[in-house]
């Protein structure tokens, strides 16, 4: 131990000294720099992630309303099927061929405020109508 110019006692740690004081503030600066990187590849993580939910959302969708629409259920029930497993904002189209009925379901990855923007997930199914 020694004593410095005021008198206390201090002890000396091999490894510290004036090289780790001139590096206090490296990691506070490296981290101010890579926190930015860091935001930008989670919210392309969560993004992908909910662009996939929405994806499976408007398949299973479509395909329920396409089944729906197969064993004769008029438009509207159709739609409202879709709408029901596709969630808020999506929009639903039916056409109506002989002999198959195909149903489209568009649906927005983000929803909330967001649910205007322009990442949308589409859904088609087609089933043969039953007599």
């Amino acid at each position: 131990m020694r004593r410095d110019a005021g008198g206390d006692r201090r002890s000396r740690r091999p490894g510290r000294g004036r090289s780790a004081d001139r590096e206090r503030g490296a990691v506070t600066a490296e981290l101010a720099v890579a926190l930015p990187a860091v935001v930008v590849v989670l919210v392309a993580v969560l993004t992908l992630v909910a662009a996939a939910g929405a994806q499976m959302r408007s398949a299973d969708a479509a395909r329920a309303a396409a089944r729906a629409a197969a064993i004769g259920e008029d438009d509207a029930t159709v739609r409202a099927t879709a709408l029901r497993l596709a969630g808020d904002g999506a929009t639903v189209e039916v056409v109506r061929g002989d002999p198959w009925v195909e149903v489209r379901v568009t649906t927005p990855v983000v929803g909330g405020l967001l649910s205007g923007s322009p990442l949308r997930a589409d859904g088609e199914a087609a089933a043969w109508v039953e007599p």
